[in-house]
């Protein structure tokens, strides 16, 4: 905002188109209120605009443009409203026009489209006047709520009340199941609108909320295997395939539909807007710097990129993800989000630079930096780190908690998956991930664990029933390595078993030397 008054300010062109681009939405609905007449109010903001530039100099604070300029709009309509009492056309009579026109094309769509139409409008006429000034600018202009707020003065909370009323009045006056829908339909608003996001029942919910726009899940899972810098290499991804269907039971046809994903991501410029979904855990916040690393890659241009980044919601005790939210609650969003800038997409890039590094320095420097631009980002690098084997007893943290809550009692799988999840609910670690760390953690010659009631681990593929009723007891060497008196990580470096902490290889046959210090939160070189 203030680059583009600054610019204004110094007679630049394009500052100008930025501003009348950004607010005429806006100033058509205020005006259009206060006058009921189209044209007049086209006419209105044009001269509003004009005795704006006009005093720009005079604006001492650039952020409070949008309700001094609405101010400008009211007065131009005030000034008109005196001056001249003119006849108008009502504005459904020209729609009516423009229908009959184009009924000479489609006859039967037409009608039906304007029957709609003329209902909706009608029905948007009966509510209160704030509540159609609102419905104008979300529904009708595409304006988030935090640009309406600016503009209207009124703060979002209530612009959220306005809306869910006018709908719950809206579905009473229409004969329609589904408000929204029918907005979808009629107008463009949310169209230019992408939202990205993990996980389909979160997407599901964000779907039924009525937020317009349409949703790409990013299904990927970037805490789990190999990963690259650059994740697009065909030769690793062929190899991250085969390690994920090998250790979660995951096909290859079905991760390699990664690449369709890819495709709808590279065509985002089709998108005036997009607002990136995601949750503080280290789940999320890899695939955020992921996805943030892919656009500061790119040229942007004209669209917007968004960020709706949260821990908690007030009405969740224990906020563990968008998942849980009702759709009412995920509609409540709406318009929270907050344009990213160059120095947060920045901060994005750097945290995937590091965390699928290869190079252990990497991730100690990493954790040095000064990261407060994206609020969650250090604790979840920390956390992955966490994930190496410790400097006592060669135990990573997932393996650390679960060994401690089996031996106070937690030993059936789901019970303990809850409770280990409950308490690593930073690393947002999914039920599939957690099976492929328990089943490591029976195999000999080396088991921490012992599996009984059952045969295997269930996968992406195979679910077992009899799996809800096994039993995980400690081992003897479990019971050393939880006491200090074994290291794991030594005795497993005969083995050829490879795991993955981000970018880092831990295994293949040789000592680890990296380890975690749990006193400290750093790492050290042994």
């Amino acid at each position: 905002m203030k680059t583009w008054i600054d610019g204004a300010l110094q007679g630049q062109a394009e500052a100008y188109e930025q501003l009348v681009t950004q607010f005429s939405g806006m100033a058509l609905a205020v005006a259009y209120q206060k006058l009921g007449d189209t044209f007049l109010a086209e006419d209105v903001v044009q001269e509003a605009f004009t005795e704006a530039f006009a005093n720009l100099s005079k604006l001492d604070n650039p952020d409070a443009f949008p309700g001094w300029f609405k101010v400008i709009v009211e007065r131009q309509c005030y000034r008109l409203m005196r001056r001249k009492q003119h006849g108008t056309v009502p504005v459904l009579e020209i729609e009516d026009v423009i229908q009959e026109e184009n009924l000479a094309h489609n006859p039967e769509e037409q009608a039906l489209k304007g029957e709609v139409h003329r209902l909706l409008r009608d029905s948007i006429s009966n509510l209160p006047t704030s509540m159609q000034l609102a419905v104008e600018l979300f529904y009708f202009q595409g304006y988030s709520l935090k640009e309406m707020s600016e503009f209207l003065g009124v703060n979002v909370p209530a612009l959220k009340k306005r809306l869910y009323d006018a709908r719950s009045r809206l579905r009473r006056s229409l004969p329609v199941a589904d408000v929204i829908s029918v907005f979808s339909d009629l107008y463009e608003g949310g169209k230019g609108m992408l939202h990205i996001m993990n996980g389909d029942h979160a997407a599901d919910r964000l779907r039924q909320s009525g937020i317009q726009g349409e949703i790409l899940v990013w299904r990927e899972l970037y805490t789990f295997g190999p990963i690259t810098r650059n994740m697009r290499n065909e030769k690793d991804r062929s190899e991250r395939a085969q390690y994920l269907e090998h250790h979660l039971g995951i096909p290859q046809t079905e991760y390699l539909k990664i690449k369709e994903l890819e495709q709808t991501l590279k065509s985002f410029h089709q998108h005036e807007e997009i607002v990136l979904w995601f949750e503080y855990d280290l789940y999320d916040q890899a695939m955020l710097s992921y996805l943030l690393h892919y656009f500061r890659e790119q040229d942007l241009k004209n669209t917007k990129l968004n960020l709706l980044c949260i821990d908690n919601y007030p009405d969740i005790e224990h906020f563990r993800g968008l998942g849980q939210l009702t759709p009412s609650q995920i509609g409540r969003l709406s318009g929270t989000w907050h344009v990213m800038g160059v120095e947060e997409i920045q901060a994005g890039s750097e945290f995937w630079a590091a965390y699928a590094s290869s190079d252990i320095q990497d991730h100690r420097d990493y954790l040095l930096k000064n990261t407060s631009v994206l609020p969650f980002a250090h604790a979840a690098f920390k956390v992955h780190l966490s994930r190496l084997p410790s400097v006592s007893n060669g135990l990573g943290i997932i393996e650390q908690s679960t060994l401690e809550a089996i031996r106070e009692g937690v030993n059936s799988p789901y019970p303990l998956f809850k409770h280990v999840g409950d308490q690593l609910h930073i690393l947002g670690m999914g039920d599939l991930e957690y099976w492929a760390h328990l089943n490591r953690m029976t195999e000999e010659p080396h088991a921490l664990l012992q599996l009984s009631g059952v045969q295997a681990f269930p996968n992406f593929q195979q679910h077992h029933d009899e799996f809800r009723h096994a039993v995980l007891s400690l081992t003897e060497l479990g019971i050393q390595v939880l006491n200090g008196e074994v290291d794991w990580a030594l005795l497993r470096h005969d083995t050829s078993y490879t795991s993955w902490i981000g970018g880092l290889q831990i295994g293949e046959e040789e000592d680890t030397p990296w380890r975690w210090d749990t006193v400290n939160g750093n790492v050290v070189i042994l």
